[in-house]
């Protein structure tokens, strides 16, 4: 037991810092991490010592994988169920903002309904900040065009 504290401590901010940057979330990155060593317990697996910290993260690589493969698996909610949980005031031009592209709806709902900048965006969404305020640009004349076409929008010509 005295060992696997010992490798917790020493590789424990390395395992993490691999599982946050592979899933982009903190939350999951935790979860990876706990895992990682919880299977180090169980396997309690007879490790070189210059082995160790290359064992800990090839399984934190793999452990990411799955979480990868079970979250694609996962079911979705119908966008009438995401629509009901949106503040009452953002849910018709919301209505139309869910109808862009996946990039596009996805810059600007972090844009503009999380409050997120477009470096933030960037990490996130593991572009540039040039890339996202792009897609900024081009989501945003898109959801005009749309927008005038269903009278929502004039632009006074």
């Amino acid at each position: 037991m005295e060992e696997i504290l010992r490798l917790f401590h020493q590789y424990k901010d390395a395992v993490y810092r691999l599982a946050l940057s592979l899933t982009g979330s903190a939350a999951d990155a935790e979860d990876v991490t706990q895992t990682v060593f919880l299977k180090l317990m169980e396997k309690q697996p007879e490790l070189m010592p210059e082995k160790e910290r290359a064992w800990l993260l090839q399984v934190t690589a793999n452990e990411c994988r799955n979480l990868h493969r079970r979250l694609c698996r996962r079911s979705t909610v119908s966008l009438d169920e995401a629509l009901a949980v949106a503040a009452p005031e953002y849910t018709p031009l919301l209505t139309h903002v869910m109808k862009q592209r996946p990039t596009d709806r996805a810059v600007l709902y972090l844009f503009y309904y999380e409050g997120f900048s477009t470096e933030e965006i960037g990490q996130m969404l593991h572009t540039s900040q040039s890339a996202v305020t792009t897609r900024l640009h081009r989501a945003r004349k898109n959801l005009k065009a749309t927008l005038e076409q269903e009278g929502y929008y004039e632009t006074g010509l």
